[in-house]
């Protein structure tokens, strides 16, 4: 690239791309289309992938490459699983679905491979990534632009395999299930776990975990060993499964939220948690029982694992009710409970009924609302009640076991 063009992007690299490109239109002397992908994709990697914007030389691809790409977050995740699977010290390493390759330098910077091979059938982004490894210090690789299929079909051994299957159809919409993706896990899963130690498999956060182990273990019996379910800031971001036929370890279950984690063994039975809190306690009363109590809701990976029963039984907690997924304390909970979610004090409660309400609710007039297993949406719910936005306050809106509809009013701790 000219150096005019590569001046405009250093000194443009903070300004508002829309009005950028209307004030550059025209102009002949720099590459307008490829600087303003390179101020706006240097803007969004500020966000997303931070060390990379920090050196100098990265190139960016064109936007929805950026997107598909993961965060430095999930990447760093990823790279200390591989780190641990790795079964000696210069492991070989072969990503199969290369894209903006977030995800293999982290991993190859992790593992220090004896051999690392990145595939991407895209021609132009396999060459915007090698210039990029080169900026990253990576020069012990190979890029190769090829399908991905083509290279595992000719590779013989690999410690660990990892793959992210484009999740998009040929008219550019979005796909969830595996056998839609590209390539079909479904097809190559034995092929691969009889070429790698491991196989890392990134997946879309919308597909059933037990359906995905249900599909591939049809195919390979028996092959996975791992599950992660990774959220970033209590957003459900990806779905990662590890595969392995030389191994007889039991399947894990990793429910993480950036610094929280709670891991769970699916196939091994576990007690039951206590009765849901209106079946030994009566129905509940009119806005008091659990007024001072704490109330626990857990992070958004152990929603989607929907483990529910196990963090009862793991935390000696009770469910307010059998499809509410808010938790109670018992008088076995710990007094320092580190739970995997948030923590809420119930200040008051109520029923539907509009005077026990105004009672309730008579000194807030903002709060954050909730609802689970409720007949009415947050947004109902909200206009219902008649209150602003934000605020120190929660209110979750939910149903007891005998049908009552209850309004639990919060402050989180």
């Amino acid at each position: 690239m000219n150096e005019a063009t590569l001046l405009f992007v250093r000194e443009h690299r903070n300004d508002d791309v829309r009005r950028l490109a209307l004030s550059a239109h025209g102009r002949t002397d720099i590459d307008v289309t490829w600087a303003l992908r390179q101020i706006a994709g240097w803007q969004k990697a500020t966000e997303k992938i931070p060390s990379w914007a920090s050196i100098e030389g990265i190139v960016y691809p064109p936007h929805l490459n950026l997107e598909q790409c993961s965060s430095e977050q999930t990447a760093r995740y990823k790279a200390r699983l591989a780190e641990r699977l790795k079964d000696h010290q210069e492991p070989i390493f072969l990503d199969l679905t290369g894209g903006f390759g977030v995800d293999f330098s982290f991993i190859t910077q992790a593992i220090a491979p004896k051999s690392a091979v990145y595939v991407e059938q895209n021609d132009l982004l396999a060459e915007i990534t090698a210039r990029n490894f080169k900026c990253l210090g990576l020069d012990n690789v190979t890029v190769i632009a090829d399908d991905g299929i083509n290279v595992l079909h000719q590779t013989g051994h690999a410690d660990i395999i990892y793959l992210d299957p484009a999740r998009r159809d040929e008219h550019g919409s979005k796909t969830y299930a595996i056998s839609d993706c590209t390539p079909n896990l479904l097809d190559i899963a034995e092929e691969l776990t009889e070429k790698a130690a491991s196989v890392i498999v990134k997946l879309s956060p919308m597909l059933d975990w037990h359906k995905a182990v249900a599909d591939i273990e049809a195919v390979v019996p028996h092959s996975i060993r791992e599950v992660h379910i990774l959220s970033v800031k209590n957003e459900c971001k990806e779905l990662l499964l590890v595969l392995s036929t030389r191994s007889d370890t039991p399947l894990t279950l990793h429910c993480v939220n950036d610094g929280q984690g709670f891991i769970s063994s699916p196939r091994q039975p576990h007690s039951l948690s206590t009765s849901p809190w209106g079946e030994d306690r009566g129905a509940p009363g009119k806005g008091g029982d659990l007024k001072g109590t704490l109330l626990f809701l857990p992070n958004a990976s152990i929603m989607k694992a929907g483990i529910f029963d196990e963090v009862a039984t793991r935390y000696h907690l009770r469910q307010l009710a059998p499809s509410s997924h808010l938790f109670l304390p018992t008088d076995d909970t710990p007094a320092d409970i580190s739970f995997p979610g948030k923590t809420f004090k119930i200040i008051a409660t109520s029923t539907m009924n509009r005077r026990e309400l105004k009672t309730a609710l008579k000194d807030i007039d903002q709060a954050n609302i909730s609802v689970r297993n409720f007949p009415l949406s947050a947004a109902e719910l909200r206009k219902r009640l008649r209150i602003g936005e934000g605020g120190d306050y929660h209110i979750f809106g939910t149903s007891l076991s005998d049908n009552t509809h209850l309004i639990i009013i919060c402050q989180p701790q």
